[in-house]
């Protein structure tokens, strides 16, 4: 089964799982499989004033819709693009008086899309809105849940039901509770996180039916990027459209099954199952999750002779999920020596004990070494920022976007702390892995090449005259401020598919 521009893949009913996508023919790493426009998406609530509603770009400087005071644009562009979609969106508004929640936002424009076009295939999708699974049977369901929150869940759907229908103009097309519920359950399912375009912060949500078929396994054959689109070309060939793409991380052959990671590879397999059933309800049976492979290096402690007993690993590991409750109090607060206190205490407490694939040594490494990176403590920061990326490397699969993000915030750290051949190194190798997770064309894999080249003259400059080399820079830094690194933020980098919270 395939549709416009969609041959190179087919939906297929895959053994245990449901429906999956399987591949036309051979991908090969990097290689884009498909791109995908949004269905539906709008801007969190949090940011609508800071984000394009039409290209999900964070912008100094925004047009607002001049009717209902409530869209920002990037441009004439970007709000012409806009208007099929936020039309019926903005007399809504000003008829109800203010925007509603995200949520309802996102299921209107679903439904006023419905309204235009029917409910069947939309161009370009294998599978209908009305396909797609909502879960709404599930609430509450998963063996660990009490009745309590099984209510709350219920709840909330009722919420947004009644808001809903208080939102909806009467003049549409009206449709049953049943239905409504049914949409905001393949929104609560299905949704997928948008990202601004330097792929750093979660911004947003959006439906994208294709991108729905295809199956999680922890250890993917795919990644999927969000693409922001290109709208100052809009005159030549090279205008593009926001949209999804889903990447090959790896050789694929025909017939192969396309799958991705909903959640960060990052924790023990028993930890990542939990996750999914709690969000995704359904039991992952993946090679990694049913041979726990790579939980004994998450889990590793100090080998050889002074092994640690077991019940000081215990105390070791409670010690960190504590040290890492405080830190996160401290992060909130914005108090950032604490956190950097915080973590040396921790590191102390585990570097006799724990190996050095240590999920919690790890969280702690990362921590410390982006935090003391804003407060340009460069070459402490660099220190852990290598550990941090040795122990990565050992866990994550080698074209993880996760895994590139970090290498190449590691090499800024060292380029910083004047460590040049390491930075130099450790940049190039951010530069490989995103060129095939993001592609030639995304703005982070544009900014990592100006500083591949950058760090590579300097190197040859640190090559021939090591100390001419410390000179020129040291004027330089006089001269120009050090660029200080972005605040250290209390979100991990956007997951794959949105949960409501």
């Amino acid at each position: 089964m395939t549709k416009g521009g969609m041959e190179s893949v087919e939906v297929f009913t895959s053994e245990g799982k449901g429906r999956g996508l399987k591949a036309q023919k051979e991908f090969l790493p990097g290689d884009v499989i498909f791109a995908e426009p949004a269905y539906a998406a709008v801007v969190f609530d949090s940011l609508t004033h800071v984000i394009c509603h039409t290209c999900f770009k964070r912008q100094e400087r925004l047009h607002r819709c001049g009717q209902c005071k409530f869209a920002y644009y990037c441009d004439r562009t970007c709000q012409r693009a806009a208007w099929l979609n936020h039309k019926n969106e903005c007399s809504a508004i000003k008829r109800h008086g203010k925007a509603p929640t995200e949520n309802i936002r996102l299921a209107a424009r679903i439904m006023w899309k419905m309204e235009r076009e029917g409910s069947g295939l939309s161009e370009g999708c294998l599978v209908s809105i009305d396909d797609l699974q909502n879960h709404v049977e599930n609430f509450g369901e998963e063996e660990k849940k009490d009745l309590r929150v099984d209510e709350e869940e219920k709840k909330d759907l009722r919420i947004d039901v009644e808001s809903f229908l208080e939102f909806w103009p009467p003049q549409s097309q009206q449709f049953g509770m049943q239905y409504i519920s049914h949409i905001f359950g393949v929104i609560n399912c299905n949704a997928f996180t948008l990202s601004d375009q330097r792929g750093l912060q979660a911004v947003g949500v959006g439906i994208f039916p294709n991108l729905c078929q295809a199956n999680h396994d922890c250890w993917p054959n795919c990644t999927v990027i969000f693409n922001n689109g290109n709208h100052e070309a809009v005159r030549s060939m090279f205008h593009t459209q926001m949209r999804i793409e889903l990447r090959a991380l790896s050789k694929i052959s025909p017939g192969d099954e396309l799958t991705v990671s909903y959640v960060d590879f990052l924790n023990v397999s028993e930890e990542r199952r939990e996750q999914l059933k709690k969000q995704y309800y359904f039991d992952c049976t993946c090679e990694h999750c049913k041979k726990q492979i790579k939980d004994d290096l998450m889990l590793a402690v100090k080998e050889g002779e002074n092994k640690p007993s077991a019940e000081t690993v215990k105390e070791v590991i409670q010690f960190s999920k504590d040290t890492l409750e405080k830190i996160n109090k401290a992060r909130l607060e914005g108090v950032y020596h604490e956190v950097v206190k915080l973590c040396r205490d921790c590191l102390k407490k585990q570097e006799p004990v724990l190996g050095d694939t240590n999920l919690y040594l790890l969280r702690i490494l990362s921590i410390a070494s982006e935090v003391l990176s804003y407060l340009q403590m460069f070459e402490e920061a660099a220190d852990y920022a290598k550990r941090m990326v040795d122990g990565y490397m050992k866990i994550y699969h080698p074209n993880n976007a996760q895994l590139g993000m970090a290498v190449m915030r590691a090499g800024v750290t060292h380029w910083h702390a004047g460590l040049i051949e390491a930075g130099h190194g450790m940049i190039c190798k951010a530069y490989a892995i995103l060129l095939i997770t993001h592609g030639p064309s995304h703005p982070i894999t544009k900014d990592l090449e100006v500083m591949r080249v950058q760090t590579e003259m300097e190197l040859r400059m640190f090559q021939q005259n090591e100390f001419m080399y410390y000179k020129m820079r040291e004027a330089a830094l006089k001269n120009q401020k050090i660029q200080v690194m972005p605040e250290p933020s209390n979100e991990t980098a956007p997951s794959l598919f949105h949960k409501k919270e």
